[in-house]
């Protein structure tokens, strides 16, 4: 007889016996479970609230809970006063090398003026290196001869203005005597008092003030020293200056910028040349008019209104007024009103008619931001903030136009770019990499 049937009946019951253990475990694992549970009776349960009882809503998530316009407001506050903080960063940081800023400004504000004459030299035919510096040395001899011409033209009348002066004032004391103000001459007297003791009782200070005058040429030299060398190695090499600080930006921010240098550059270009032009109209009528009415140091005055044009609407306004003083202290009331009208005069031609006629759109900036600029340069860094605040804002509200039209012509030739097309390069065409903004 066959052992096949006894093999098969032995085999089913080690399965059945494995089966009956599988299941005691998972019995046992369940029970397990429900003990390590908290088991709640009936009498355990938490009865229902009565039906007066109001209704409690669920906590909402704190994030959702805070006003939209909370919300989005104090995501600007933190991301303000981040900014904040940088400013004031820069801010400690310029006036600690306030003197290196302004000579690197200036330095740029001359290569501006400078730089297309290099670029016609070039064009003749002249070697960079003999074209940066004839045009430097004609730059820096010029601007020298200025300054000798304003300081001997000053020296030579300074006594003769001094005697002009001292008449005017007795001329101005005796109409204020006849006048109908009933000024009385005590009351003069009393004035010319207190001026002398003001005077007497600062004279500490202005002691100080004119040892301090010592390190200020010092300081002045220093500056002037570093503009001029500035000046020649942005007229030599502004390219590869260019090119080495386009290194420092993000690759990903690098196309932007590198297309807002060159428009910047020209912003600042039409800038200063612009000024040139409209400071030397003012200077030539306003320092003919004042001429021809007889005021001492015509010339003079006209080069100091020349040098005052650089700072907008104040420069003006001061240059016209140190005018019409020297008119009323020298030549009297009538004289004094005629200046003041030469000057408004052709101040109303050149803010109606030839600044925008030469500047042009490109460094168009409205008067609010302008004053606003200008003192604000003025109380950080002085004369030379108060000069280079305008032409900063100019270039500034230029590049920040660009970067957003240039973000916004990205932006829609990404959103309509077929698939697997490449993108495309700008409406406006990039510099490369041997292009530089001050080339």
């Amino acid at each position: 007889m066959s052992r096949v049937p006894g093999w098969l009946g032995r085999l089913g019951a080690g399965l059945t016996e494995m089966s009956e253990r599988w299941n005691e475990r998972r019995a046992e694992a369940e029970r397990e479970r429900d003990e390590s549970e908290p088991r709640t009776s009936s009498d355990e349960q938490v009865p229902p609230p009565p039906d007066y009882a109001p209704d409690v809503p669920a906590r909402p998530d704190p994030a959702l809970a805070v006003p939209w316009g909370v919300r989005v407001a104090a995501e600007a506050g933190w991301r303000l006063l981040v900014l904040a903080g940088t400013l004031w960063v820069l801010t400690r940081i310029i006036s600690a090398v306030q003197l290196v800023v302004l000579a690197f400004v200036s330095a740029l504000l001359i290569t501006a003026v400078l730089q297309p004459t290099v670029a016609r030299l070039r064009r003749l035919g002249v070697p960079r290196g003999p074209a940066t510096a004839l045009t430097a040395i004609l730059g820096f001899v010029v601007m020298g001869l200025i300054g000798w011409f304003v300081t001997w033209q000053v020296m030579e009348n300074i006594d003769d203005l001094s005697g002009q002066i001292q008449d005017g004032i007795d001329e101005l004391r005796n109409w204020l005597l006849n006048s109908p103000f009933h000024v009385t001459d005590k009351q003069i007297n009393e004035i010319a008092k207190n001026l002398r003791e003001a005077v007497g009782a600062n004279t500490d200070q202005i002691t100080s003030a004119g040892l301090e005058g010592v390190t200020v040429v010092v300081e002045a030299l220093t500056g002037i020293l570093l503009a001029v060398f500035s000046t020649l190695f942005l007229l030599y090499d502004g390219k590869r200056i260019w090119e080495w600080t386009l290194k420092l930006v993000p690759a990903a921010a690098r196309p932007g910028v590198a297309g807002a240098g060159p428009v910047a550059w020209r912003t600042l270009t039409a800038y200063v040349r612009g000024t040139v032009i409209v400071a030397l109209i003012d200077a030539i009528f306003i320092g003919l008019g004042i001429y021809f009415l007889d005021v001492p140091m015509a010339v003079p005055l006209a080069v100091f209104i020349f040098l005052f044009a650089f700072i907008p609407l104040v420069g003006a306004v001061m240059s016209g007024a140190l005018a019409v003083v020297v008119a009323l202290v020298t030549q009297g009331v009538f004289t004094a009103v005629m200046t003041l009208v030469v000057v408004l005069a052709v101040q109303q031609i050149e803010g109606h008619i030839l600044q925008p006629f030469i500047l042009g759109r490109a460094v168009r900036v409205h008067p609010l931001a302008v004053v606003l600029s200008v003192a604000c340069g003025g109380m950080v860094a002085g004369i030379g903030g108060a000069v280079v605040a305008v032409p900063l804002v100019a270039v500034t509200n230029t590049v920040v136009g660009y970067l957003r039209a240039y973000s916004r012509q990205s932006a829609l030739r990404h959103s309509v770019r077929p698939r697997g097309a490449t993108a495309m390069g700008p409406v406006e065409r990039q510099p490369g990499p041997s292009e530089s903004p001050s080339q």
